[in-house]
């Protein structure tokens, strides 16, 4: 997500822990070719980087087996990461980070120097649980998923199966301002405060799904950084992701002309 947002012309900076290995040089090497700001990045003498593969099954479906006990699990609170996320627009955070007790511990003391907290939610089981996927709703001022994820955890407390009314009852239950639930093929559904707005999903051949979340995800904050108006900013998000499925990885380099001669479908209440 911090590369599609550093192309789109905003200035991300990173939090994580890699280990003193080869991958790990390798990732710092990566990210500084893309202008990716690693400044904020720890270093662990012990554990080493952490490494997902990535299974891509029939239908596009994307299984990822998660390597554990590694140094993304060990990130620690200073008072350099409580100063950026004090200072940064939005500071997004993902469910998966809580999986290790000394991440979670350290994302728990950041948020509260966030101004706009961003919850990306992604159920890879078993690193989830109820108490603490709603503790983090609780916090959040804006929550991205994806309709199975919305299904799954409406489904603790309410029979509902509309997708408005589930965001509704979130809205209500957690007091969250901003919900974004992508719906793969299908589109996605946008609310802010009391606006709703959604779109189709754009026909473009794909090549693989891996990093289309997130960089959905990144052209709904950068749009709104910029003060678009919903349905623009919808469009965009839904512009830049269907893009992405069309390439190989989630972070091929291309430019925002790319991006701009995919239809534009427009959105609607």
């Amino acid at each position: 997500m911090a590369y599609h947002l550093q192309q789109l012309g905003k200035t991300p900076a990173v939090i994580s822990r890699i280990g003193f290995d080869e991958l790990g040089k390798q990732l710092i090497e990566t990210l500084e070719a893309k202008k990716i700001n690693t400044e904020f990045f720890q270093m662990d003498e012990v554990k080493p980087t952490s490494v997902v593969t990535a299974e891509i099954r029939g239908g596009h479906e994307v299984v990822y087996n998660i390597v554990e006990d590694v140094a993304w699990d060990y990130i620690a609170c200073n008072a350099e990461l409580e100063a950026l996320v004090a200072q940064a627009r939005h500071f997004v955070f993902g469910t998966l980070s809580t999986r290790s007790k000394t991440t979670r511990d350290t994302l728990f003391q950041l948020l509260p120097f966030a101004r706009n907290k961003v919850l990306d939610i992604n159920l890879r089981p078993p690193f989830y649980n109820r108490n603490i996927i709603e503790t983090l709703l609780s916090a959040a001022t804006m929550v991205k998923m994806n309709k199975a994820e919305l299904e799954l955890i409406t489904g603790w407390f309410s029979p509902l199966s509309n997708e408005i009314d589930r965001i509704k009852i979130l809205k209500e239950r957690f007091e969250i301002d901003t919900i974004v639930v992508t719906c793969g093929g299908d589109g996605a559904i946008f609310n802010h405060g009391a606006e709703y707005v959604t779109c189709e999903g754009i026909s473009v051949p794909v090549a693989d799904t891996v990093g289309s979340g997130d960089a959905f995800l990144a052209g709904i904050i950068a749009k709104m950084s910029e003060g678009a108006p919903l349905r623009d900013t919808l469009a965009f998000a839904n512009q830049l992701a269907a893009f992405v499925t069309t390439q190989k990885g989630a972070c091929s380099d291309y430019q925002l002309s790319a991006i701009y001669r995919l239809p534009v479908l427009n959105a609607s209440v």
